[in-house]
């Protein structure tokens, strides 16, 4: 009868540290942004420099006609957006290269989000995006290392909202809660 109960405490607890380990890769790897609009990027009067320096994978085409953008921005709503980076006459986005770009916009406090917008045949694969914003010492870097889709904006939201709760803070509450359930169940079937 114990090790029956002690069984299924293992399962459960197997089970969630799965549960776990997917939520948690989620917010590392980049995702398709699922309501962000380029169209409600702000015009302010205030203009500050980024430099932006993109990477291309060595598992990408050798060149592409792709039409690449890019937008990044704070958790206070500043977004700064430049479209079309690409330029096949200058080689832009090469397989194994990196290329630097200067983008002016809002000025921001601590970038903590990347989308890349890619639209054309080729599937353009991004190793990096590195961001050096105005007034800071060291540079945001977003590991990209896949396919950015077509016609969507994809990449990576590490902002958290103006009530202080975050991707990463939402899933240590999850697993909180995923512990509790587990020992709850473990406890009822205990008693069983």
């Amino acid at each position: 009868m114990v090790s029956t109960r002690l069984f299924t405490l293992l399962i459960l607890c197997f089970v969630s540290s799965i549960f776990l380990s997917v939520s948690e890769s989620k917010v590392l790897e980049p995702h398709a942004a699922e309501s962000f609009n380029v169209s409600l990027i702000q015009k302010l009067r205030t203009s500050c420099s980024y430099t932006v320096l993109i990477s291309t994978s060595c598992s990408s085409s050798r060149y592409t006609r792709d039409q690449i953008s890019i937008a990044f921005g704070d958790a206070y709503g500043n977004q700064i957006y430049a479209p079309r980076l690409d330029d096949p006459s200058i080689k832009t986005f090469e397989q194994c290269s990196s290329d630097t770009f200067e983008i002016n916009g809002p000025c921001t406090y601590e970038i903590c989000y990347v989308y890349l917008y890619r639209s054309g045949p080729d599937g353009w694969i991004p190793e990096s995006v590195k961001i050096h914003s105005h007034g800071s010492k060291s540079a945001v870097t977003f590991p990209y290392n896949t396919l950015v889709p077509e016609s969507v904006w994809y990449g990576f939201n590490y902002c958290k909202s103006a009530s202080g709760s975050s991707s990463v803070l939402d899933i240590g509450l999850g697993r909180i809660v995923l512990v509790l359930l587990g020992f709850f169940v473990a406890c009822s079937t205990m008693l069983l």
